[in-house]
């Protein structure tokens, strides 16, 4: 036999109306019992209201935006009565009955008092067991409290702003346990001696304040609007609810919001989407603006170089080489008619170096787990272009002469400064030189130009006095900087690096 039931609005604690931002079901849906049938929010937070009963929607009472108080009906259904079902179930309710127990805050380390900053449930909710029920913030972390037990919330004994410590009662769950004789006499508070002795039941004679597991995780502060489903969601995958951006009424976050930010995460790897945006400013209320389009190259290299820098762990070492031999040599080629820039003899320097230090000349493989050494020996070289930074390839740089490599270098440029480099070009670098030495500058922190592993950066020379033990002289210098990923290469690596290029450029010593 089926009869007709209203559901009517339960205690929700200290509200005299409270708004419908959600319908959660449609007439004629079958829903079980604890089933949420609608979403309300009041100033505070939101909370999904579940059914007592089982049946089929026959009619629904409220609608989107409607303000609702406690008894008034939200819908109605058809439920089937079963005596036998019926019979049944008093049975089962005369061997159990609810209890009220009480949930205190657990031991959260060496804290006296820490505030709370936000109340996840109200009054009536229906918790499962590990939920949130409030979030906690010290000097150092924020972290979210969960429930030990499964259960109706009675009432809520905290507020937004208190200080709590060690035993204080956060609120009352009416929790089901057996049914036995018991002694009527208050709870005992707990004390940091009992907590470590007393077990998690709810089959006690007398129910013991719940002390909650002690792992508590913490997370991003945040003042996102989730029901307690989604920020269950939410902590099962992982997720800090404050990253999410809410589409709901009133900037609630929904099941599509926090499944669709999880998707962005995953096809982005992890990165770029999930950093915090910088902020959109109209400059034009300043001043005169313009706006130029980024060239190709510009969205290429920066989408690249964005990458490079969230992936990689950098670190920058620096040192100053003497080059008045190589000058020396230099300006002898040029009164001979040859002319040779600075950068070849760096070329043919790091060459030296890197085959000394294969793990320099190298990439991870995709797993990261694995070192791919390269034993052939090509150079990525920077170049400033019109419409921006390239770099391409100079292949099998130990077999060419100084001249040999400034008559490619010279060709290559001039093909990078009209745009007619191939991709083919720019392909199968194992390590990347940047020189800004014909420009200016006294250091900078190149990025590592990924897959490869190491990058060095070269600035302008300058005279410099040095003491010779006697005098001060005039010194050329020429400043260097060498990036590397630490995952590959550590710092005494990277100082032996570089005092090998550095006894190498000083002393010409390029054979």
């Amino acid at each position: 036999m089926s009869e007709i039931k209203n559901i009517q609005l339960p205690d929700i604690g200290d509200f005299d109306e409270v708004e419908v931002i959600e319908i959660l079901v449609s007439i004629g849906d079958e829903i079980q019992v604890d089933d949420s049938i609608v979403t309300l929010e009041s100033d505070k937070a939101s909370m999904e209201i579940p059914t007592p009963f089982a049946g089929i929607v026959t009619e629904i009472k409220v609608t989107l935006g409607d303000k609702i108080k406690q008894d008034d009906i939200i819908l109605s259904i058809k439920s089937e009565n079963d005596d036998t079902q019926n019979a049944d179930q008093n049975a089962e309710t005369q061997h159990s009955k609810p209890q009220i127990v009480p949930v205190v805050v657990p031991d959260i380390g060496d804290f006296d008092e820490v505030e709370v900053i936000e109340v996840l449930v109200n009054t009536g909710d229906e918790l499962s067991e590990d939920d949130s029920i409030i979030t906690l913030e010290s000097d150092k972390a924020s972290m979210e409290i969960p429930t030990p037990l499964a259960g109706k919330v009675i009432d809520i004994s905290v507020s937004l702003g208190d200080k709590i410590k060690l035993g204080d009662l956060i609120l009352n769950i009416e929790s089901t346990g057996i049914d036995t004789p018991k002694k009527e006499e208050p709870a005992p508070i707990a004390t940091p001696a009992a907590t470590s002795t007393t077990p998690r039941t709810t089959t006690a004679i007398t129910p013991a304040p719940q002390i909650l597991d002690q792992s508590v995780s913490t997370t991003p502060k945040g003042n996102s609007h989730a029901s307690p489903s989604i920020r269950k969601l939410a902590r099962e995958l992982g997720v800090n609810l404050s990253n999410v951006t809410g589409t709901g009424q009133k900037n609630r976050v929904t099941d599509t919001d926090l499944k669709g930010y999880v998707k962005q995460i995953i096809t982005s790897g992890g990165t770029g989407n999930a950093l915090p945006k910088t902020p959109v400013i109209d400059f034009s209320k300043f001043g005169e603006t313009e706006t130029v389009a980024l060239s190709r190259i510009n969205k290429l290299s920066g989408k690249h170089l964005t990458a490079c820098w969230l992936n990689i762990p950098h670190v920058t070492q620096f040192d100053e080489v003497n080059i008045d031999k190589m000058e020396t040599y230099r300006q002898a080629q040029k009164a001979n008619g040859i002319k040779l820039t600075p950068l070849v003899f760096i070329m043919k320097g790091v060459i030296k170096a890197l085959k000394n230090h294969p793990r320099f000349n190298a990439s991870l493989d995709k797993s990261s787990e694995n070192l791919i050494i390269k034993k052939y020996f090509n150079l990525g070289i920077a170049m400033d272009t019109p419409n921006g930074l390239v770099v391409p390839v100079i292949r099998d740089v130990e077999q060419k002469s100084l001249i040999e490599l400034a008559t490619e270098l010279a060709q290559t440029s001039a093909k990078a400064r009209d745009g007619k480099l191939s991709p083919k070009d720019m392909q199968g670098a194992g390590f990347t030189i940047s020189s800004l030495g014909g420009i200016g500058g006294t250091q900078f922190t190149p990025i590592v130009n990924a897959p490869e592993v190491a990058i060095l950066g070269v600035s302008r020379s300058f005279n410099k006095p040095v003491w010779n033990g006697e005098a001060f002289i005039p010194a050329l210098t020429l400043p260097l900087a060498l990036s590397y990923d630490h995952r590959v290469i550590d710092g005494a690596q990277g100082g032996r690096f570089m005092a090998e290029l550095n006894n190498i450029l000083s002393e010409a010593n390029y054979d």
